[in-house]
Formats: structure tokens, C-alpha cells, sequence
């Protein structure tokens, strides 16, 4: 059974990467990649039912004070799906972790969107541009209509930087 932490932390790694990716192209979190997310979670902690129990409790926590954050407009529902799901596998300490890390890669996020600001406004990227200039241009063009920041990014981060510091 101590082959299921790192095949599920790679997997994970995985799915958080395209869910970045996808975030910034879409601006969605696609549910099948949250439920992947926490059934990984739970087998990750399937040879400690407590730990899993502490996990389920703290996710669950946490799902209720993103939820009321959620009604509010602050975030996104796909965003706290995402990090529900993957506060799910995680001890305490690491759903703190995960919350500061993307809160800090959220800030840095924030920061790179407000730089936007002063950049000349670009033309539609013609065919055979590069990928930045591509990206660019449609975050900037999303930017000025003010479009929501594609915080699946900054959570993509915080889930990284989790899955690394817990080893795998």
C-alpha cells in the first residue's frame, strides 16, 4: 500500500497543472477534476481511517466557510470545489498550508493583473504568434472587460507546493 502516496501525489500533480491551464483558457474547474481530486485524497489516507476522518472534517469545515465566502461573490464555485476536493487527504496543518500558499500565489496572481494595467492594450495576436503573446492578449483583453481572475492558478500553486512538502 506505500505505492499509493506517490503514484496519487503525481497524479495530482498532474491534474493541477491542467487545471491551471485550463483556468486561464476558460476560467472553468471542471467537476470531474475535483471529484478525481478527492477520491485521490482518499486513497492516499485509505491505511489511516483516523487521519482520514481528521481529513473529512477539516475539508468539510472548509467547504462551509468557502461557501459562505461563495455567497458573498468573493470566489468562484469552481474554486471552492477545487479547494475542497483537495483539502480532502490533508491533515490540518496541510489544509493551512494549501490555504497560504494559494493565498500568497493569489497575491502575487493580483499583483501580475494590476501590472496589466499600465501595458499598452494589444492587438488580436495574429496566426503563428507565440503562446505568451497569445495569453497576453486575451488576458489583457479579459482584463479590461473585468473578467474574474483565474485563481484555479494561484490554488494549482498552493496544491503543488502541498503535495511536494509533504513528500511523496
Amino acid at each position: 500500500m506505500s505505492w499509493i502516496v506517490p503514484i496519487a501525489s503525481v497524479l495530482e500533480i498532474l491534474m493541477l497543472l491542467y487545471v491551471a491551464t485550463m483556468d486561464v483558457a476558460t476560467r472553468l474547474i471542471r467537476n470531474e477534476i475535483c471529484l478525481a481530486l478527492a477520491f485521490l485524497g482518499i486513497a492516499s489516507e485509505l491505511t489511516s481511517p483516523v487521519q482520514l476522518a481528521e481529513s473529512l472534517i477539516s475539508a468539510a469545515i472548509l467547504f462551509l466557510l468557502l461557501f459562505v465566502i461563495y455567497l458573498k461573490g468573493w470566489m468562484g464555485g469552481g474554486d471552492v470545489k477545487l479547494l475542497t476536493a483537495l483539502a480532502i487527504g490533508l491533515p490540518v496543518d496541510g489544509v493551512i498550508q494549501l490555504l497560504t500558499v494559494t493565498a500568497l500565489a493569489g497575491g502575487v496572481l493580483a499583483l501580475a493583473h494590476l501590472m496589466m494595467r499600465s501595458l499598452p492594450n494589444p492587438r488580436l495576436a495574429p496566426a503563428g504568434s507565440s503562446f505568451a503573446r497569445r495569453v497576453y492578449a486575451v488576458e489583457r483583453w479579459r482584463h479590461l472587460r473585468h473578467a474574474p481572475l483565474p485563481y484555479g492558478v494561484a490554488i494549482a500553486c498552493g496544491g503543488i507546493w502541498t503535495i511536494f512538502s509533504r513528500g511523496f
